[in-house]
């Protein structure tokens, strides 16, 4: 797993094997990027990436420029991780949270330009977690809400839906909160 492009680009995040993710593939994770290129300012975005893990989508907004990214794992191992990482990249702008991704939603009043989410697949409710997004008041207007998912979930009726990018079996549905 490596960083894709920015001032951290080549770097590789090398995780313990024992952490329970399933990390964004490299291929996917710059396909998403090369769609962000075109529509996002990094330098201005403030980002929140829950299901955080490894934070490998973390690193790469830092990585681009981000104002600062906010990573949200339950896992506490994945957390340390992210913290050993950060430091090592001598990293100032990155605050890793060790919280259910859902408590997180309901209990803070940051306000984001960006959140991404990339959940267990088989998670339960997990269609149901753009609404969440969306209604948690953690979304800037005009802001930006990516959900990595699988093939299975259909987001394509939903009111803030604004597209879909398929990356082998990774699906990224982009929805905008205006």
């Amino acid at each position: 797993m490596r960083i894709v492009s920015g001032i951290y680009r080549g770097r590789r995040l090398q995780p313990p094997v024992n952490l329970p993710v399933r990390p964004t593939t490299d291929f996917a994770k710059e396909g998403l990027f090369n769609v962000l290129n075109n529509i996002v300012d990094y330098e201005s975005l403030s980002v929140l990436d829950l299901f955080s893990g490894t934070g490998s989508i973390s690193f790469e907004f830092l990585s681009r420029g981000a104002r600062e990214v906010t990573s949200v794992e339950s896992n506490h191992k994945c957390v340390d991780f992210i913290k050993k990482t950060a430091d090592s990249f001598g990293i100032q702008n990155l605050k890793p949270v060790k919280s259910n991704a859902f408590v997180f939603l309901k209990h803070t009043f940051a306000t984001y330009d960006l959140i991404f989410a990339d959940p267990p697949y088989d998670l339960e409710g997990l269609e149901n977690l753009p609404d969440q997004v969306l209604e948690s008041g953690l979304l800037a207007n005009d802001g930006l809400f990516i959900m990595e998912h699988s093939a299975r979930l259909k987001h394509e009726t939903h009111p803030c839906f604004e597209q879909k990018r398929v990356y082998g079996s990774v699906n990224f549905s982009f929805f905008r909160k205006s």
